[in-house]
């Protein structure tokens, strides 16, 4: 089930409806409903995959519960380790076996002796590495004592399986989501307001700019070796921008939901190609996964303690297992590794904790330095999403390779609509004037009546009238 599905708009008011009806019911009764109608969300996809769900919670839900009743450490690490594995295992199974498998059988073959890989050919579930890890950290925390496990099985498995984030996130910690599942929620109607503009402005982003920047990048990459280096240039850029409308839009609106049912989310996105480096780009953009690998990875190896071999080592794992998170492709582990090399390169340079400001705080517009920082590394990082976009490595070489030759000088070739374009120039706009905010619309709160209202209906009218083709969410494929 889509956000901007006909399903998902009959879906969302029904459950709100009897979800805030049920208000003055027990809590328990309430996180019940939530944990039904979430797999009701789920299940849409496909109803076999809600057994993963419900075992994955099974499953560490014992474990913190067994971490509870035992202060030996060799216990304790059997008990982690038995989460790890097991979510680990799953994750592995469903995403990567197949991947390794054929990559170990490609690697025989250029030693000339070729194997056939062993397949699997099993349908990804949707979703899965977002409510692993969620789970996964649960555990770790709580094995680190950082977290009372929880003796309420329903809130547990509510806090699991919460809908507006199940799919594609944000990933949020137990340490913010489950205390408030343990809590009786009171409607807030400014809270409700505030959510639904959140939700408009994602949607906004998904479904006027991700989906018609689709209609442009697909045919691009998908006939690069055809077209000039002007129009590959063109398509890099879009993709960039797509990839953001479409995954900062998707968290938009599922901050947006959860605050209609009273959680507050943990922001995910925090106008990120405003950054002056990549180094502040990676504390703006998908910021509940960043964090995930700094504190379960990033720091246990080490973190910035210790030798400058080991800084770079632990800087370099941690972004090639983040590729290898977005999917089992090679193209998503170079994407990593360069992503890694850049941010080693500030690193050594002593810039990687500079930008730790918004951007020309207190002012409306930028000094030139600025503007050439952001315009340089979101160039940059454009280039980067090449590789993240292309099928293998050899597309990523070849489309690479025709951008930079003679033809970049060429004319634009794009023949798909183009009149939604200026709305790109729109959402630039509202989301620098909105920088110091957690999303576009939010200052909206202080204006007047009639200047809100003006604004939801020209959303409206232009989510209405520049819809793109419909596209189902890029990061609901990792």
């Amino acid at each position: 089930m889509l956000f901007d599905s006909l399903e998902f708009a009959v879906f969302l008011p029904i459950v709100f409806a009897v979800y805030w009806s049920l208000s003055n019911k027990s809590l328990r009764f309430q996180n019940a409903f939530l944990i039904a109608a979430s797999y009701v969300f789920y299940g849409w996809w496909d109803w076999r995959f809600l057994a993963l769900i419900i075992f994955s919670s099974g499953v560490d839900y014992l474990v913190a519960k067994g971490l509870s009743k035992t202060i030996d450490s060799k216990k304790r690490r059997t008990l982690l380790w038995t989460s790890i594995s097991i979510n680990i295992g799953l994750l592995g199974v469903f995403k990567y076996f197949d991947f390794f498998s054929k990559s170990f059988a490609e690697a025989f073959t250029l030693l000339g002796k070729p194997l056939d890989p062993l397949l699997l050919n099993i349908v990804l579930p949707v979703g899965i590495s977002f409510y692993t890890f969620q789970t996964l950290s649960y555990s770790i925390d709580v094995y680190r004592r950082k977290l009372e496990p929880s003796r309420d099985l329903i809130s547990f498995f509510a806090y699991v399986s919460f809908f507006p984030q199940l799919v594609a996130g944000p990933i949020e910690r137990a340490t913010n989501l489950l205390p408030q599942f343990y809590k009786r929620r009171v409607f807030s109607y400014d809270k409700t307001v505030d959510g639904m503009r959140q939700i408009l402005w994602g949607l906004f982003k998904k479904v006027v700019i991700a989906d018609n920047c689709a209609g442009i990048v697909d045919p691009i990459f998908n006939h690069a070796s055809e077209l000039n280096g002007s129009t590959l240039v063109l398509g890099a850029i879009f993709f960039a921008i797509q990839v953001y409308g479409d995954f900062s839009g998707y968290s938009d609106i599922a901050i947006g939901i959860a605050r209609l049912f009273g959680f507050d989310l943990k922001p995910n996105f925090l106008y990120p190609y405003f950054s002056r480096d990549t180094a502040e780009f990676w504390r703006r953009w998908h910021i509940s996964l960043s964090t995930w690998f700094r504190d379960y990875v990033y720091i246990p190896l080490g973190g910035s303690h210790g030798s400058l071999w080991q800084n770079v080592r632990n800087i370099l794992v941690i972004f090639l297992v983040s590729g290898l998170w977005h999917g089992a492709k090679w193209t998503y582990v170079l994407w990593g590794g360069l992503h890694a090399c850049c941010f080693i390169v500030i690193m050594l340079i002593g810039n990687h904790r500079k930008n730790l400001d918004v951007v020309a705080q207190g002012r409306y517009l930028p000094s030139l330095k600025e503007l050439l920082q952001m315009g340089f590394t979101f160039a940059l990082l454009s280039f980067l999403l090449i590789i993240f976009r292309a099928e293998n490595l050899g597309d990523a070489w070849g489309y690479i390779e025709n951008m930079f030759s003679e033809s970049i000088f060429g004319r634009i070739q794009i023949y798909e609509s183009k009149a939604f374009i200026p709305l790109i120039g729109v959402l630039f706009l509202v989301e620098w004037l909105s920088r110091e905010r957690l999303h576009g619309l939010e200052a909206l709160s202080k204006y007047s009546r009639f200047y809100r209202w003006a604004t939801y209906l020209g959303l409206i009218l232009v989510i209405v009238s520049f819809r793109g083709e419909s596209q189902a969410f890029m990061y609901f494929q990792f």
